[in-house]
């Protein structure tokens, strides 16, 4: 009596998977496209380690796209990125208000 319910719960979660729930299809289907760093924006995160830069798309379907993006790690104007995917923007950093006098 107590097992119909688990099993429909099984037949649910792989119909979502059949769906197209996997990891792999929330990325590019071109495969991973490279870009350049043209400038960076400032610093973000809650400690300052993720640096937003504006980028350029340099192959693929949208080459010659320019973008913002978050790269965590170490990172300078020139720099080489490989990106999973080239649709998704990162968000403007906000301004600290807290820190004006004026």
């Amino acid at each position: 009596m107590g097992g119909g319910g688990k099993q429909r719960l099984k037949d649910n979660v792989s119909e979502s998977k059949a769906e197209g729930g996997n990891i792999s299809s929330r990325f590019s289907s071109e495969g991973p496209v490279n870009a350049i760093v043209e400038s960076l924006v400032g610093r973000t995160g809650a400690r300052g380690e993720v640096t937003q830069a504006n980028i350029r798309i340099l192959q693929g379907k949208n080459e010659g796209k320019e973008m913002r993006r978050n790269i965590k790690g170490p990172v300078r104007i020139g720099d080489l990125l490989t990106l999973r995917e080239t649709e998704i923007e990162a968000r403007r950093i906000r301004e600290n208000r807290r820190l004006r006098t004026t």
